[in-house]
């Protein structure tokens, strides 16, 4: 028996057993896993059963067309992981499968090793205990709060129910909304209250399609972290598609990176920013100067430092990623710690330890950071270096710029690339 198999049984003899005048919490937490809790002001989420959720090699043709090309994703139980990339890409496809709104082309769905889809076996999404929120929320507009938060609790006795509902309205902090509809609520409270529903019947898998994208940044700001608490509290297994990077960097345990139907790569955040397999990666997690340059001597020789290049041969070109936030600037003349001096090359230094010789083009303000554009010699566009506001050098001045070789990343050319290629 799974653990989904179990919580439905467990909940049948619960509400079997209960008449009327009786409380859910008067039954043992042994019996229910955890008991009934009143409305409180603003509690803590009720735990639940958290199931492992699996693709293998998973498919999904519409016609000619691909849209998943052998996904294959092991969810960990209670760990929260973000589907990122571009529209069309195919997450929300893949949350679809997961959901069983959609059937898979191939291959195999499993929650907690039981399969849910495949080639000879299909449940329902009704009976696969998930719980679904939509980027437009879909609220029923002729119910009341409460009404659409107990829509999933059928199962229930109607007072049961009613304070299932109310205690999770009360979660969210919008336990005084219970008799309101939707259409008098903000945006923010609307995600609220499609959150509590997702979460009330207790799934053991969450399912969430870019649930923030239409919230300003302030309050989606806001509601990504109670969100995240919510999920942390439930110790529900989550799956969140988003096409933000920032977001995904916000909530996800892991983020899975996708494009054009396949992962390009899964892992945490600290693994996606310091080792992106591609550019396309790359360019996800860090604002990065891309300059294109030719392979000679076995590395990339340029303004700013010499750097190896494994992997790409000998008179081939490749994109040279500095990182913004990896460019220093110091006053002309001068080495790393600000001081003229002499010496071996450095941290992307000249021959004698003095930075490459650079000047300060413009600077956008970005209230406590800036964007600074610098020329280098040898480079045919400005660098853009990112630092704080208090460490910007005054305008129209000439800096000596250093380069943090640990930051730097090589990729091969892109195809499509279209940037002339640089050498020396």
């Amino acid at each position: 028996m799974t653990v989904s198999d179990l919580y439905t049984r467990l909940r049948g003899q619960l509400a079997r057993r209960l008449g009327t005048g009786n409380r859910a919490s008067d039954v043992p937490d042994e019996v229910l896993g955890s008991h009934v809790p009143s409305p409180p002001s603003r509690g803590r989420a009720a735990a639940m059963f958290a199931a492992s959720l699996t693709f293998e090699a998973v498919e999904r043709r519409y016609g000619d067309t691909r849209a998943l090309r052998g996904i294959s994703l092991d969810i960990a139980p209670g760990e929260v992981v973000c589907l990122l990339g571009p529209s069309g890409c195919g997450k929300t496809t893949l949350l679809r499968i997961a959901s069983g709104i959609e059937k898979p082309s191939a291959g195999r769905v499993l929650i907690s090793g039981r399969e849910v889809a495949g080639p000879s076996r299909f449940v329902p999404p009704e009976e696969r205990h998930v719980g679904l929120m939509f980027q437009d929320f879909a609220l029923f507009p002729h119910l009341t709060i409460l009404e659409n938060v107990a829509f999933g609790l059928k199962a229930l006795p109607r007072e049961e129910a009613r304070r299932e509902a109310h205690a999770g309205l009360a979660r969210v902090g919008l336990g005084h909304t219970a008799q309101q509809y939707p259409h008098v609520l903000s945006g923010g409270e609307q995600q609220r209250v499609a959150l509590a529903r997702a979460l009330v019947p207790r799934p053991s898998v969450v399912l969430m399609d870019e649930p923030f994208s239409g919230l300003d940044v302030q309050l989606r700001e806001r509601l990504q972290e109670d969100t995240l608490r919510l999920l942390k509290e439930t110790r529900a297994t989550s799956m969140i598609v988003t096409h933000n990077p920032e977001e995904a960097m916000r909530l996800g345990d892991r983020i899975v990176v996708m494009r054009a139907g396949r992962i390009v790569q899964a892992g945490t955040l600290a693994q996606l920013y310091r080792d992106p397999v591609d550019l396309f990666v790359a360019r996800l997690f860090s604002e990065i100067n891309e300059i294109p340059w030719v392979v000679e001597g076995g590395a990339l020789r340029t303004p700013v430092g010499t750097f190896q290049v494994p992997g790409i041969h000998e008179g081939e070109a490749a994109v040279l990623c500095l990182r913004q936030r990896a460019i220093r600037l110091r006053p002309p003349g001068s080495g790393l710690d600000g001081a003229s001096q002499n010496g071996a090359s450095q941290n992307g230094a000249s021959r004698n330890g003095m930075g490459q010789p650079g000047r300060i083009l413009h600077v956008r303000y970005l209230g406590d950071a800036a964007i600074v554009q610098v020329a280098v010699q040898g480079f045919e566009a400005p660098l853009k270096v990112r630092m704080r506001e208090l460490e910007v050098p005054s305008q129209d001045g000439e800096v000596s710029i250093f380069v943090d070789p640990e930051r730097v990343l090589v990729f091969p050319a892109e195809v499509s690339e279209k940037h002339p290629v640089s050498g020396v």
